[in-house]
Order: C-alpha cells, then structure tokens, then sequence
C-alpha cells in the first residue's frame, strides 16, 4: 500500500580508520633517551616536549661525570642541558617506540603522529558521479557495530585506483567527533547520504508496472 514517508538514498562501501596525515618523528640528535614523556593515545599541542634527550657527547660526559660521585654528575647536568624533542603539530601519538635509558641515531622513528583520524573508503566508479564533498555519511566499525559515528566526505581522490578490473576512487570520510576508541586499522563501513526527500509517497518496487515506456501503480 502507498503511505507517506521520508526517503533516502545512500552509497555503502567499506573502508578502514587511517591517519589523514601520518607523521614520523625522528630526534634532532643521535644518543640516548633521558625521559620519554608521551605515551600512545595523548592528544598534545605543536611543540609540546615529547622527550629529552642527551647527544650522544652528553651521555658519554654524563656517565663519567657519575662515575665521580653524584656531585660531579649534578654539575654536569645543570651545565649541560639535554636537548628536547618537540611535537611538530597539533595530534595524537599513535606510536611510541622509545624507552628511557635507550641508545637512538637520528634515523630511528621514535614517535608516530596523526593530526586527525579520518575513514579512508574505497568507492566503485559507477557511484562516484553521485558524490559531492560535504555529504553526510554513517560509520560503523566492526569492533563496535552499534555505534553510529556520523562524518562527512572530506576529499575525493581524482586518480582512480583498478584493482582485478575493478576501478575505485579512494574517498575520506571525516567523523564529526572521533570517539576514544577510534583506532587507526580498525574496518569500517560507510553509508553515504546522496539524496533524501522529506514527507512524500512511497510505493513498494512491487506495485511498480512498467509497459510501452510508461509506468504504471497496481492496486492490490
């Protein structure tokens, strides 16, 4: 029977949690962890002190210096500061690889960053005429599914990528507010809004009757 309703129309695909953008941070100087200060999930603030650190002079001038009593070690370390290791943005640590006390060159990645997390989707050709940036969207996750998160479309790629002659377009899903447990990896799956109309008539495909080029409503 025909009834009046709001009506909707959505894209689905899936896609997975990734860093917008994936920041490797690496110490200005080679030497040794003194103090490591941020750990995994800690929002922090462009140069916020992740750790401290001591060249690899300082550690070596530090170790001597204790071998001569505390004294000698304390003059030492107010004469010779150890260097910071600053965020380059505003983020969250998603990576922590450093201990104190551990031996690092200027080439080992000591923390991983991430301005914002954002829903990397993956959408066939065929749907991609349908889609604007802006379009609301509903995210859920396979290790929480009922949870609705919703976003927005952020960016959509303009290079396609085929896959087994497939041909998608990568598309970012921005959530609204990212919950605490959004983790970079998890899967996701996204329903796109592309069209909605409020309070109209809505027949079920059943009762559609197409001949000629014409359409046609059957009565029960």
């Amino acid at each position: 029977h025909a009834q009046k309703g709001d009506l909707q129309i959505f894209v689905s695909t899936t896609g997975s949690v990734k860093p917008q953008n994936r920041i490797e941070i690496k110490s200005p100087v080679a030497g040794r962890v003194e103090d490591s200060l941020a750990v995994e999930g800690l929002h922090v603030r462009k140069g916020q002190i992740l750790a401290w650190m001591s060249s690899t002079e300082r550690a070596t001038l530090l170790d001597a210096a204790r071998a001569k009593g505390e004294t000698e070690l304390a003059y030492w370390e107010e004469l010779y500061r150890p260097t910071p290791l600053v965020a380059p943005l505003d983020g969250d640590i998603i990576a922590r690889n450093i201990e104190p006390g551990q031996t690092i060159t200027a080439s080992d990645i000591l923390f991983v960053m991430s301005d914002r997390l954002i829903i990397e989707a993956q959408v066939d050709e065929t749907d991609l005429g349908r889609l604007i940036v802006g379009q609301k969207a509903e995210i859920t996750l396979d290790a929480y599914p009922e949870t609705i998160i919703t976003g927005k479309i952020d960016h959509i790629a303009f290079e396609a990528k085929t896959v087994n002659n497939v041909t998608t377009y990568k598309v970012d899903v921005l959530p609204d507010a990212a919950p605490q447990f959004l983790r970079s990896g998890l899967t996701a799956n996204i329903r796109i809004l592309v069209a909605n109309a409020d309070s109209v008539l809505i027949l079920p495909t059943a009762a559609l009757h197409h001949e000629n080029n014409q359409t046609f409503v059957l009565r029960p």
